[in-house]
């Protein structure tokens, strides 16, 4: 069997953190005085850096930082427990890493929660590093935090990412890296393909298949 290395995406692919980011979205548009568009329009929230989505929903640039802030006001103290891994993605896990798979994490949340959520559900104990943003901006979106996570690590051959949305195909592809898109996040299928995934799974179970080919 080839050993792999997996970076992992989290929200939309290892648990599903919707109720909690849109929550808080809207807590910050209402701040705002903003409207309020359908929760299936604010899933374009989960996954992408909050700045420049703000922005498309009417926050000015200038208060781009403010507005995350407000969001993390709340998401921060009740929205990041509003979430819950898939089914099925613990034991992934488990398997891969019983058959010897090196696991990371890749996200644009910041770091420190992606590693406060995983703990709480108990997944960390699976990733040899969880890495994400960085607060000041400085890592934010998928490439700079795949660069990063490659800086930390001795080897990476065999290398797959796995997410559910463009960019985390875009991020991976900036560094020759494949990724095989889930198709029971917040993206779509489509913009994954298109972006050029070579592979999606629609189950844990298929992509533990297309993981072991």
């Amino acid at each position: 069997m080839i050993k792999k290395t997996i970076l992992f995406d989290l929200d939309g692919t290892l648990t599903d953190s919707g109720e909690g980011i849109i929550n808080s979205v809207c807590f910050a548009l209402k701040y705002y005085g903003l409207p309020i568009p359908s929760r299936e329009e604010l899933r374009v929230f989960v996954g992408p850096p909050l700045h420049e989505t703000f922005q498309q929903f009417g926050v000015p640039a200038e208060k781009a930082d403010e507005a995350v802030e407000v969001f993390r006001s709340r998401y921060n103290t009740i929205g990041k427990f509003e979430n819950t891994p898939y089914p099925g993605i613990p034991e992934l896990l488990e398997t891969l890493q019983s058959y010897g798979h090196r696991l990371f994490v890749a996200t644009s949340k910041p770091e420190s929660t992606a590693k406060e959520v995983l703990e709480h559900f108990g997944l960390s104990r699976y990733f040899e590093i969880i890495c994400g943003a960085t607060l000041d901006r400085s890592r934010i979106d998928k490439s700079d935090v795949i660069r990063y996570l490659l800086q930390q690590t001795d080897t990476l051959a065999n290398t797959v990412m796995v997410g559910d949305t463009a960019f985390d195909v875009l991020g991976a592809a900036s560094h020759c890296i494949p990724t095989i898109g889930v198709a029971w996040g917040y993206g779509r299928v489509e913009d994954l393909q298109a972006a050029g995934a070579v592979s999606i799974a629609h189950t844990p179970q298929e992509l533990l298949d297309l993981l072991e080919r």
